[in-house]
């Protein structure tokens, strides 16, 4: 097929780039839905795909990477800056032209007998001031079709795009599928992302991760902007009125059940709504009007299937209903869909597991789909999908919120004094492990704004950008920043507060605080709701004030505690760490004396 643009800079490094790789065959993604057919077709034929039953998955799609595939792996995700400090210590770094060497020498000549698939993508509306071009190239049809999903793909962006050579490079092979030879590498400087040896989603759709957060954190470093892993949900009261939080969440912490919260049933009773904007990833910009936009940069979700249900969040799963792929997830044989572990107790007797083999889910030890097995559905497909979803202009911020899992140390919510406190409150951002992760439980693990493995610069420059955000707005249009922690513990070592959908409650109050509606008390750690502003209609028999109280309260001598790891977290920063941090964790240890 003939190529869709003029662009020199785009030609010429795709030219560069079959020189080295050397396919035997060259498709552009044109984004027809002609073309998405023809080559779901194509993938069937091959086996890289499995057609699912039409009338109960209409134009869904199972998948199963390589066994030795199935994850991102950060310790082979590595940051190409200049010099190490660019890249910072929290971020795996590689020399650029040691890095192109590499690479290069892995990928040369992988394309060989296969295809190369040209995919022009968008991230974000196309033609909107937040949004940023790229183009991949793979020789995986299963990638075409993902990003195909996750994004907006055609001759449309390369239209947008006209002369510019503000575009992203991205380059993947999966080559051997070799776990010693796999990398995945960011060149923030040159707009440019290799993966070689991989074909799961988090190392290959290079729209998602790659570009989204560690490229563009760097792009909007450089231009004031950011792109922040964080969700996006507008609040809707009765009156019709929507409000709109960005919100940082580390993951098993509920980060995909709060995008798309179904309102208590006290809350919707009254008409509140909650509309989902984005799941996963924000780009944020100031508006003429001097406040702060955000957008989704992407079009689909990629979200983990286990646990995902009727109960835990019915939004997600509606949304896998038509147009999805499954990767690693169980083939149910007897009426050809699929399951996963915590979908529902039907367990199916005569299917395949996520390695290919044989499967019953009645008699079987082992788990039939894989622990981080996903599925790639349109967001359009989402039932609270926001009508402000391809808004160019992005939705205003009232506020941040930042999360984390401890069992005793953060109360439920609470507020920042200041923006640069807010900034503090996130780069302390942390959660206990629970038994689900390796390793010991209750470890804490530090996960500032939740982009430790995404930021792709030095995080000490990061966090200087977030207070020069701040300092560029005007104090009544500054979004206020808040911390929420949905997993306080009794003594026995019970959740106290039901989360999922009474998660609103809180969200209520914070935005009650943005309007200036209640008051809070100042704690050592920032300001925290009086028990009373926080509506327990229809859940008392589950929350009694005095326990809410409880789950409110700040225990200096735990403070006192977690101070300790705040310094021991922050001084692996050295000079980098801005000196308003370092004043921000004078200010509370003096609070907690």
């Amino acid at each position: 097929m003939s190529e869709l643009t003029t662009n020199k800079t785009v030609l010429d490094w795709i030219n560069d780039k079959i020189s080295l790789v050397k396919p035997d065959k060259i498709v552009w993604i044109d984004g027809t839905k002609e073309q998405v057919e023809a080559l779901r077709a194509e993938a069937c034929s091959t086996g890289e795909l499995e057609k699912l039953n039409e009338e109960l998955l209409p134009d869904c799609y199972l998948h199963r990477t390589a066994v030795n595939d199935v994850a991102r792996v950060e310790h082979r995700t590595f940051i190409c800056t200049p010099t190490k400090e660019e890249a910072g210590v929290t971020n795996n770094w590689m020399e650029p032209s040691q890095a192109y060497k590499m690479l290069y020498d892995i990928a040369a000549d992988s394309y060989k007998g296969r295809t190369m698939y040209v995919i022009p993508y968008s991230m974000g509306p196309v033609g909107s001031r937040f949004s940023k071009a790229g183009i991949e190239l793979t020789d995986s049809i299963y990638v075409v079709l993902n990003m195909s999903i996750m994004t907006r793909t055609g001759k449309a962006v390369l239209d947008a795009l006209g002369d510019s050579n503000d575009w992203v490079r991205g380059l993947h092979c999966k080559c051997a599928i070799d776990e010693e030879k796999r990398y995945i590498c960011q060149f923030p400087q040159d707009n440019t992302i290799i993966s070689v040896n991989s074909g799961y989603g988090g190392n290959v759709l290079l729209g998602k991760k790659c570009f989204a957060l560690r490229i563009a954190s760097y792009q909007g470093y450089k231009e004031g902007w950011q792109a922040e892993h964080m969700l996006i949900l507008g609040l809707e009261n009765p009156k019709g009125e929507k409000k709109y939080i960005c919100a940082a969440f580390p993951s098993a912490c509920g980060k995909t059940n709060l995008a798309m919260l179904i309102p208590p049933e006290s809350y919707s009773r009254k008409g509140y709504k909650v509309w989902c904007v984005g799941d996963d990833i924000s780009w944020i910009r100031k508006g003429e009007d001097g406040r702060l936009y955000a957008i989704n940069p992407e079009n689909g979700f990629f979200g983990v299937a286990p646990g995902t249900n009727e109960k835990s969040n019915p939004n997600a799963l509606a949304s896998t209903k038509q147009g999805t792929i499954f990767t690693n997830v169980v083939h149910n044989l007897d009426n050809n869909t699929v399951w996963w572990e915590g979908l529902d107790k039907n367990l199916p007797e005569n299917a395949v597991d996520w390695k290919g083999r044989p499967w019953n889910g009645k008699t079987s030890e082992e788990k039939g789909a894989h622990p981080n097995s996903r599925f790639t559905a349109p967001a359009v497909n989402c039932p609270c999908i926001s009508s402000e979803f391809e808004n160019p202009h992005g939705v205003p911020i009232s506020a941040f919120v930042f999360g984390g899992r401890r069992a005793k140390l953060a109360p439920l919510v609470y507020q920042s004094r200041d923006w640069a406190h807010g900034v503090f409150v996130g780069s302390i951002m942390a959660s206990e492990t629970t038994a689900a992760a390796t390793g010991a439980v209750g470890v804490v693990r530090r996960d500032p704004m939740a982009m430790l493995p995404f930021c792709g610069y030095n995080m000490g420059a990061y966090w200087q950008h977030w207070l020069d955000i701040g300092a560029s707005l005007d104090e009544d249009k500054a979004p206020k920043i808040f911390n929420v922690n949905w997993f306080r513990k009794d003594d026995e070592g019970n959740f106290q507060w039901p989360g999922y959908g009474d998660n609103l409650r809180v969200l209520d109050w914070i935005i009650d605080r943005c309007e200036g509606k209640v008051d809070a008390q100042e704690t050592a750690i920032g300001y925290v709701p009086y028990a009373k502003d926080i509506n327990l209609e229809g859940i008392e028999d589950e929350v009694s004030v005095d326990t809410l109280g409880d789950i409110l309260s700040v225990d200096k001598s735990l403070w006192k505690d977690e101070i300790s790891g705040i310094e021991e977290f922050y001084a692996q920063f050295g000079k980098d760490l801005p000196a308003k941090l370092s004043e921000e964790l004078e200010i509370l240890k003096n609070n907690v004396k």
